[in-house]
């Protein structure tokens, strides 16, 4: 589970993006934290880059496939 420190870093934001599931191996559409729904492992990723694989750490065949969900967004000021 993600942590934080400074609450002034965090704001509650109820957009839909994160109920969304991404496969694994697609390019993360926001850059932040996504967890992956089967073992709970969080990962950092840059817009744009690659989401890991099945075996980001190999998961069993019972666990089934794998989708990764955003749990916190980084929002760019522009």
């Amino acid at each position: 589970m993600a942590g934080y420190k400074n609450p002034a870093f965090i704001i509650k934001n109820n957009s839909p993006e994160y109920d969304k599931l991404y496969a694994p191996g697609i390019s993360a559409p926001h850059a932040g934290i996504y967890r992956c729904n089967k073992c709970g492992h969080e990962i950092g990723i840059a817009q744009g880059h690659v989401l890991p694989p099945q075996g980001h750490p190999q998961h069993s065949a019972a666990m089934g496939a794998i989708q990764w969900q955003l749990a916190v967004y980084a929002i760019h000021n522009k």
